[in-house]
């Protein structure tokens, strides 16, 4: 069986993508990472020593950036219901982060050590219905901010990809109501198409 004509064009798309292209030849996992990297380098929140979390880290782009600016010292923990391919130096894990039990598993390998900057980049599977699709991507942006207020320190930072439709200015509220700062930032690696958007939120209090 053929290809579709829209999955054609996507693969064009993709083949001809410059960061695509940027990304095989600069050993990154995925695109991705150079929207992490111009996020680090507008606002700063990934720190040399630090512990960081990254929710729906697969295929592990942004694990690979935080990665190279914690250092040695630091702790990155990625995870994703998909496999990710390990990775030096990054603990994986891998589930659903919807259920307890995979809390529960992230919550032990912590072993009560706060948390410095969370990192999401999780999104549903998209059904292409804007009705079904955004309410389950903002339920994900809501859980990975439940986690922020259990697991972040004091002044700790926050970084989420958010789709932009219903409910997103209740949620850019409830980000605001703990931390102290909150931008909202269109990477030049976010097609122009996408409605993604990435809140930079910093300086978490309780």
């Amino acid at each position: 069986m053929g290809r579709s004509k829209s999955s054609h064009r996507w693969m064009q798309r993709h083949v001809n993508d410059e960061y695509v292209k940027r990304s095989q030849k600069d050993g990154y996992r995925s695109r991705a990472a150079y929207k992490l990297l111009e996020l680090q380098e507008k606002d700063r929140f990934l720190k040399p020593g630090q512990v960081v979390v990254d929710l729906g880290a697969a295929p592990g782009g942004w694990l690979q950036v935080a990665r190279s600016v914690v250092g040695g010292k630091g702790r990155v923990i990625g995870l994703d219901l998909l496999e990710i391919d390990p990775l030096p130096g990054v603990e994986l894990l891998q589930g659903d982060f919807l259920e307890e039990a995979t809390l529960a598993r992230l919550e032990t390998l912590l072993d009560g050590r706060p948390v410095d900057v969370v990192l999401s980049d999780m999104a549903p599977n998209i059904s292409g219905i804007a009705a079904v699709d955004q309410p389950r991507s903002m339920y994900l942006c809501e859980l990975a901010l439940d986690f922020c207020r259990q697991a972040l320190r004091e002044g700790g930072a926050f970084v989420t990809k958010v789709f932009q439709g219903e409910g997103f200015d209740d949620y850019y509220r409830d980000v605001k109501a703990s931390f102290r700062r909150v931008v909202s930032r269109k990477p030049k690696a976010s097609r122009p198409k996408s409605r993604e958007v990435y809140l930079v939120a910093g300086n978490y209090h309780s």
